[in-house]
């Protein structure tokens, strides 16, 4: 996966500038666009490549904890 593209870094940055002043000030427009901004991020483009080793290997742990789990249930 290449760098991350200009317009992600820019949803992320405003991302976090909005958390934190909902931190300080909960308000409404900010939740809303809190929640824009966080689809932005989840399904840009850049994301849908392959997977990186480290993702799988963090989706193969969670998935063999719920499993192990559903096991002792």
């Amino acid at each position: 996966m290449g760098p991350i593209p200009d317009d992600l870094h820019q949803a992320l940055e405003e991302w976090h500038t909005t958390y934190r002043r909902l931190a300080v000030q909960p308000r409404t427009a900010l939740r809303r666009r809190l929640i824009q901004l966080s689809a932005e991020v989840l399904f840009h483009p850049h994301w849908a490549g392959e997977r990186t080793p480290a993702a799988s290997a963090l989706y193969a742990a969670g998935r063999g904890a719920r499993c192990r789990a559903a096991a002792n249930s």
